[in-house]
């Protein structure tokens, strides 16, 4: 790739998120954010491009020194343009008129880095030094590329860690409620135990009521036929006399299941066994990315000037007159005076110095934060008859915790 196409990409992807956003509406503000901070990025890569790579290679060649400087004035120019923008509401309806400056503005600056700027590059520089500024360039786009995968790739795991985490979450719901119904089947499966033990027992318990209700049915039907017609008028019925002599045990009978609210239990000897239940609250911990931090170091060159004082020394030959003529040294004889001139020259040096050091590092932090749930848990009540003899009422007893 050469240096002239290198420079021309970036206007090209810019001019198109200008024509994208050219086409949006006030009402479109999310998408106005979005496709800004696109073309805000874009621009400021394309100057600092050119800030790093072009402009020092430039600067020490005479012929392009002064391009340099109205280059990074025009740059300067872009950036104030930009930050205008960029505080303007995306659904300010001066924002597309300031979005139009700034298009004008930055086709400008396209349009003299063609005309201007590469002709006097390529004049200037030799094929190795053009070659090298393109090698840079390509460096740095190719970096910037995989900036932009590295963050995609970040986003793309913070996206797939979240929806594991909600499937997670919807999996633990998911076998709160499998438990919850388990334990709804298994309840009343108890229950329908418990009904079907308390109709044996009932029906065992009246079993031998039955069998002294049809032997005083006997007996009465015999008394009957043995005493006659009148004397039969004259005795109760065996209606009566089975319930004369069964009355207090079914009235007994019949106010214990009246009053109790739970079906008696089986035969002596057996248990049965009622699980009690509770919820406890487990607090855990996970981390999330709050955001990354990036820290990018790049050159700026600045014009420095010093004023230094030089000295020269010149030969100076005069002819005078002398004060008398009397002979005082060698005369009549080849002689041959030579006598340097000099003149000082400034001396350029740069020394690298350590002005300052950036330190990054990590410091963590704690806090205590309150969870409020609430818990459940079973209570059991239980009733036993009362102790009081004759008292068929029953009394309830609450559970101890």
């Amino acid at each position: 790739m050469t240096l002239r196409s290198l420079m021309q990409a970036g206007p090209a992807k810019a001019n198109d998120l200008f024509a994208k956003l050219s086409e949006t509406s006030d009402g479109a503000v999310k998408t106005r954010e979005k496709l800004f901070a696109e073309l805000k990025a874009e621009l400021e890569f394309h100057t600092s491009l050119e800030e790093q790579h072009l402009f020092p290679v430039l600067r020490r060649n005479p012929e392009t020194k002064e391009l340099v400087a109205e280059a990074i004035r025009d740059n300067k120019e872009l950036r104030a343009k930009v930050a205008e923008l960029d505080a303007t509401a995306k659904n300010d309806p001066a924002f597309a008129e300031r979005l139009s400056d700034l298009q004008k503005l930055f086709r400008q600056h396209a349009r003299d880095d063609r005309k201007e700027l590469l002709p006097a590059v390529q004049r200037a520089l030799s094929e190795e030094q053009v070659q090298g500024v393109t090698e840079k360039m390509e460096a740095g786009i190719a970096e910037a590329e995989q900036a932009k995968q590295d963050e995609a790739e970040e986003r793309r795991a913070k996206a797939r860690q979240e929806r594991e985490q909600a499937e997670l979450l919807a999996r633990q719901a998911e076998l709160r409620e499998q438990e919850a119904a388990k334990a709804e089947r298994d309840q009343a499966a108890a229950e329908q135990r418990v009904q079907a033990k308390s109709r044996q027992i009932a029906d065992a318990a009246l079993k031998p009521v039955a069998a002294a209700a049809k032997a005083v049915d006997q007996v009465a039907r015999q008394t009957t036929a043995a005493l006659g017609a009148d004397a039969g008028r004259k005795q109760p019925s065996a209606l009566a006399l089975t319930n004369m002599f069964m009355f207090p045990w079914l009235g007994a009978m019949q106010g214990a299941e009246r009053n109790s609210p739970v079906k008696p239990r089986g035969v002596s000897g057996t248990e049965e066994v009622i699980p009690l239940g509770e919820e406890v609250l487990e607090v855990g911990k996970r981390t999330e990315n709050r955001g990354t931090v990036r820290i990018r170091r790049f050159v700026v060159e600045t014009p420095v000037e010093r004023q230094v004082t030089l000295q020269s020394e010149r030969v100076v030959v005069e002819r005078r007159r002398p004060v008398s003529d009397a002979v005082t040294g060698e005369t009549l004889t080849e002689l041959t005076v030579e006598i340097v001139e000099t003149e000082e020259l400034p001396t350029v040096e740069k020394r690298l110095r350590l002005r300052e050091e950036i330190v990054v590092r990590t410091e963590r932090t704690q806090r205590v934060e309150t969870v409020k749930e609430t818990l459940r848990h079973d209570e059991v009540e239980i009733q036993q008859p009362s102790r009081k003899r004759g008292s068929q009422h029953l009394r309830a007893v609450p559970s101890e915790d």
